[in-house]
């Protein structure tokens, strides 16, 4: 990617020639891009701290070595989407079997709206953001990336290290999904 066509890889690429005032005006431009895709994906404000801490730091790391091959979004993305990942494979189970199904079997079922209520503007985003969180892990974060960072298949496919068809893929699968619990 040309650093030209995006106004970030410039800023970027001034920081690390040491102008903080480009790093600034990078944080206080994805911050909450940033933290906002990592709390939906994790759905745990601890961990979203750590990870955006983190991701940030990765950048700061990275500023010598920093080359604009994508979008600065993506690059920032694809930090963070690295790090869940690499904390995902370090978590371990934490229930068993059975302690899992009795847990799942205590969970209240959802109450159903009364077929005449019509939904507020409201309601069906939060019914929507409840159906996103429900989706595997995967298929929730290439949710995210395309309805709430715009990204395409490709730049999606940069962010988690995915084929642009299992992306594709990925996409279906959750959309379909999405639309069973949505006409539940």
């Amino acid at each position: 990617m040309d650093a030209a066509v995006d106004p970030d890889a410039l800023l970027m690429l001034a920081y690390a020639r040491g102008d903080l005032a480009a790093f600034e005006a990078l944080y206080a431009r994805h911050r909450g891009m940033l933290y906002r895709f990592l709390l939906r994906s994790v759905r745990d404000p601890h961990r979203t701290d750590e990870l955006f801490q983190e991701t940030w730091s990765r950048v700061i790391g990275a500023r010598e070595r920093y080359q604009p091959q994508a979008k600065f979004s993506t690059w920032l993305l694809q930090i963070a989407h690295n790090l869940m990942i690499d904390g995902t494979r370090r978590q371990r189970p934490m229930a068993d079997g059975d302690e899992a199904e009795v847990a799942l079997a205590n969970l209240a079922t959802p109450e159903r709206e009364q077929p005449d209520h019509a939904l507020s503007a409201f309601e069906r985003r939060r019914n929507l953001q409840l159906a996103i969180e429900q989706l595997p892990d995967e298929q929730r974060t290439a949710v995210l990336l395309r309805l709430e960072q715009e990204l395409s298949l490709e730049e999606i496919a940069v962010v988690t290290g995915a084929g642009r068809e299992t992306v594709k893929s990925r996409l279906r699968y959750a959309m379909n999904r999405l639309r069973e619990v949505l006409s539940e």
